[in-house]
C-alpha cells in the first residue's frame, strides 16, 4: 500500500514552558540518533483533544501542575519517512494530525519524573524555543517551526 493511501493518526502535543520561557524535552528512549522533542501522544477514543494533552502530559513527564495557556488554531500534519512507517504503529498511519497546546508548569523541576508507568524518554532537560527545530528529527523540524510561530507570544 502507497502511504498516501493511509490515514494520520489523530493525537496531540504539549508545549511545556517553565517560568523562564524554557520549553521542555525529552530524549527519546526508543531512537538511535540524538531526537529530543516535546510530549505528545494519540488521542483515545472519545477522548477530547484538551483532555488527551493533560493526560499525555502526566503520563510522559509526571507533571499535573501546569495551566493552559493556548491550543493551536488549526491542526498540524506531518509525515513520517516512506522506510519509518512500517516500524511505527504497526504500519497502520502515514504520520500524524496534530492538535498542539501551550501549558506553563507551575511547579518546580523536582515534579518532572521521566521514569514513569511506560517510559518515552530516558533524559529530559530545559530548552531554549528557538532550539527546538534543531532539536527534533529532521521530519518534524517544519512542525516545530510553525508552532514556535504560532505561539510567539508565550515563547
Amino acid at each position: 500500500m502507497h502511504s498516501d493511501r493511509l490515514p494520520y493518526r489523530l493525537g496531540v502535543g504539549i508545549m511545556l514552558l517553565n517560568p523562564a520561557k524554557q520549553v521542555f524535552v525529552g530524549k527519546r528512549i526508543d531512537t538511535l540518533t540524538e531526537a529530543w522533542q516535546m510530549p505528545q501522544g494519540g488521542i483515545d477514543e472519545g477522548e477530547e483533544p484538551v483532555a488527551a494533552a493533560v493526560r499525555e502530559l502526566e503520563e510522559e513527564t509526571s507533571v499535573t501542575n501546569a495551566v493552559l495557556l493556548s491550543q493551536s488554531k488549526d491542526w498540524y500534519y506531518y509525515d513520517l519517512p516512506e522506510h519509518v512507517i512500517p516500524n511505527i504503529w504497526g504500519g497502520k498511519y502515514r504520520g500524524q494530525k496534530q492538535r498542539w497546546y501551550v501549558f506553563e508548569h507551575q511547579g518546580s523541576d523536582d515534579d518532572v519524573n521521566i521514569q514513569t508507568h511506560h517510559p518515552e524518554f530516558c533524559e529530559w532537560q530545559w530548552a531554549n524555543p528557538m532550539d527546538l527545530p534543531k532539536l527534533i528529527v529532521p521530519f518534524k523540524q517544519e512542525l516545530y517551526q510553525n508552532l514556535l510561530v504560532e505561539f510567539r507570544e508565550w515563547v
